[in-house]
């Protein structure tokens, strides 16, 4: 195969039609036909990123009787999920709230948005999402816009320093080459005024861009329309590795910093050309509030910028301006996001010189997850398909599970353990408790959420796992309890003896927790007949009606009616802890799901009401569990056909609940351990 045969195979590829699209160019004639028919090809940072979000979709539901709008733009749907953001609804839908506002021009759009919260806690990634969506929203049809450059004949370079092309170096809108003093009568004119976009079109050229058309205007006598032949408008592709409309900046030591790194600074080569040292051409625009025009600009650990930069940042706020050394003010047009964590805002508080920066601030509170479903996606993201390393149900589930208890308060009232705040968080439901009782819990907390163990921490302990020489071929949650216990010991983020003390009795609840999931899963695959636990259910639901409704009970193989059976129902209902005192209460309890259900037009099944699920089994396992003698496992011997059976268990468990050979042997034992002990409630 030749050269050239390999090169056009890799040509072809290439979407020509697209490329031509991305960089299209044209007169400021064709692009004032463009506004007519888009005029939101000109909008503001704030409306492009508000509407880019929007562009992925929104989804509403409940949550404690409040409705939250979940954005799919943070689930990164485009990267694979790669910086997906979970367990955060409600602080992501503030922070879009603040994007509307701005976008709307209320007011927030001359603010700082600074997000908030301890480290490890997703502010980072939010800011890295919006700066990769804004620029793949520049390349769609729905999120272009334009800026412009100068196309100058020989005798006219001068002007642009010797240039031909003389690109606007901070990419602003065409439509400010009209002249602020007529620019609203022009709007007016061409139709284009009466929109929710073009009026935002304020602010003059930057000093470059005013200096060539200055110049322009002088050579041409004022003529207006002349000068405008020489412009050039073309799409503009935002670009953070181009350093196109998305800037980022990153405080270094005190000693170094330099505000010139946001506003530019003067290009010394060039004076001795153009004689002054405030002539616009020997001037680099190219700080990052210069480059950051029309997009985004992020702040790193924002409050550690120095007094000067925050000068510069307070301009840039409220007035929109940055003032470049030796220049009037320049107008910019960008969204100004920050994050900080908790340390560095409190010093902020304490700062009586920081009032001002502080007013112009919007807080946004960011987090660590306190649902545990949500915390537990984060771990499968990037655990879940690890080749060669088997990861043992409910491991992952055991690490996210401490992690959020460790963010969790106490709680002051309701007779509530930690564990099960949790769960009630979670979504799970507690009998005597209702969502009021899960938003007063909500309300009594100080400071959940901002304290407690980060997810990188947990990462660190399940990769250590993932390469110990433990196992070969699995990782379970013994090991991960036993890597986060270790680890307490060095963690540099734990401030005092109690704090790690506490942290490390909640591995003992979590490894209570998991005894309790694995020994019922171990019950559940004994009595793993669904036939027998449907009929069971069917049968304990004929008692509880007739006994709730004062009625009898038909007995199938005799044919006639007789009272309810007392002690079917009690040793069923034995089995969860309901006391003879509270099986009315009980039983009505389980009618009156059936009825809400009925209503809602769904069908009850014995697993739909998880205590019933739970009392099902354990009787079902009691009645069959002397057949098959799996403290035996235990022992050193084990007869050939109590041996088929522990095998039979065994598949279901690889089977059911995602096992391997080796993980199901180890809980089978270890249950069958407990078992030995006479442990089975």
């Amino acid at each position: 195969m030749t050269t050239e045969s390999l090169v056009s195979q890799v040509a072809s590829l290439q979407n020509y039609e697209e490329y031509k699209d991305l960089h299209w160019s044209g007169s400021f004639e064709e692009y004032l036909k463009l506004v007519r028919e888009k005029p939101q090809v000109c909008r503001t940072a704030y409306q492009r990123v508000y509407d880019m979000i929007l562009s992925h979709g929104r989804e509403e539901y409940i949550d404690n009787k409040k409705k939250i709008v979940r954005y799919n733009f943070f689930k990164d749907e485009q990267d694979g999920g790669r910086d997906a953001i979970f367990g955060l609804d409600i602080p992501l839908m503030r922070l879009v709230n603040v994007f509307r506002a701005a976008a709307l021009e209320y007011g927030t759009e001359k603010r700082i948005i600074l997000l908030h919260g301890p480290v490890g806690s997703s502010k980072s990634t939010i800011v890295r999402l919006i700066k990769k969506g804004i620029e793949r929203y520049s390349r769609t049809s729905a999120g272009e816009l334009f800026s412009f450059e100068w196309v100058l004949p020989e005798e006219l370079q001068h002007i642009a320093g010797g240039q031909e092309i003389f690109t606007d170096p901070m990419h602003d809108e065409p439509l400010k080459l009209i002249p602020i003093d007529w620019r609203v009568d022009a709007f007016k004119s061409l139709g284009i005024w009466d929109n929710p976009y073009v009026p935002r079109v304020r602010g003059d050229l930057n000093p470059a861009s005013r200096l060539i058309f200055k110049e322009l205007m002088a050579h041409y006598d004022g003529d207006w329309s002349k000068v405008i032949q020489h412009v050039r408008v073309k799409r503009l592709l935002l670009s953070e590795k181009d350093r196109i409309g998305v800037g980022t900046f990153q405080p270094k030591d005190e000693k170094n910093q330099d505000s010139t790194e946001l506003t530019g600074d003067i290009n010394y080569r060039k004076i001795a050309i153009y004689g002054s040292d405030s002539d616009p051409r020997a001037f680099n625009f190219d700080g990052e509030f210069n480059i950051a025009n029309r997009g985004v600009i992020e702040f790193i650990e924002i409050l550690k910028l120095d007094v000067a930069f925050l000068y510069d940042l307070l301009g840039a706020t409220q007035e929109r301006k940055i003032k470049p050394k030796k220049f009037a003010q320049t107008d910019i047009d960008e969204v100004i996001i920050g994050h900080t964590n908790e340390p560095e805002y409190r010093k902020l508080l304490g700062n009586e010189y920081m009032e001002a920066l502080r007013d112009r601030t919007v807080k946004i509170d960011i987090p660590y997850i306190t649902k545990f479903t949500e915390e537990v996606k984060i771990y499968k993201k990037d655990y879940s398909d690890i080749p060669g390393k088997h990861i043992a149900p409910h491991t992952l589930e055991m690490a996210a599970m401490w992690a959020v208890l460790t963010r969790l308060e106490d709680p002051k009232k309701h007779n509530l353990s930690l564990l099960q705040k949790l769960k009630l968080y979670d979504g799970k439901s507690l009998p005597g408790y209702t969502q009021d009782n899960i938003k007063e819990l909500r309300k009594e907390t100080e400071r959940e959420g901002l304290l407690g163990i980060s997810p990188r921490y947990v990462q660190d302990k399940i990769s250590n796992a993932l390469v110990s020489d433990k196992s070969e071929s699995s990782i379970n949650p013994f090991m991960i309890m036993n890597e986060l216990r270790s680890g307490l010991r060095g963690h540099s983020l734990i401030n005092s003896e109690d704090e790690r003390q506490r942290y490390t009795e909640l591995i003992d609840v979590i490894r209570q927790e998991y005894e309790d999931i694995i020994k019922n899963e171990v019950q559940r695959a004994i009595s793993a007949d669904e036939e027998a636990i449907a009929k069971l259910c069917a049968n304990y639901i004929d008692n509880i009606k007739a006994y709730t409704q004062r009625e009898k009970v038909l007995n199938k193989y005799t044919g006639r009616y007789e009272e309810a059976d007392e002690r079917l129902m009690r040793s069923i209902e034995e089995k969860i802890d309901i006391p003879d005192s509270r099986k009315d209460d009980f039983r009505r309890e389980i009618m009156n799901f059936i009825g809400a259900l009925a209503i809602e037009g769904k069908p009850f099944r014995y697993d739909t009401n998880e205590r019933l699920r739970k009392a099902l089994e354990l009787k079902l396992f009691e009645d069959q569990k002397d057949t098959i003698k799996l403290t035996s496992l235990v022992s050193n011997v084990v007869d050939k056909e109590t041996q088929e059976k522990i095998d039979i268990i065994k598949q279901r468990m690889i089977r059911n609940y995602g096992y391997n050979e080796e993980s199901a042997t180890d809980v089978l034992n270890y249950v069958a351990s407990i078992f030995a002990r006479g442990d089975t409630k």
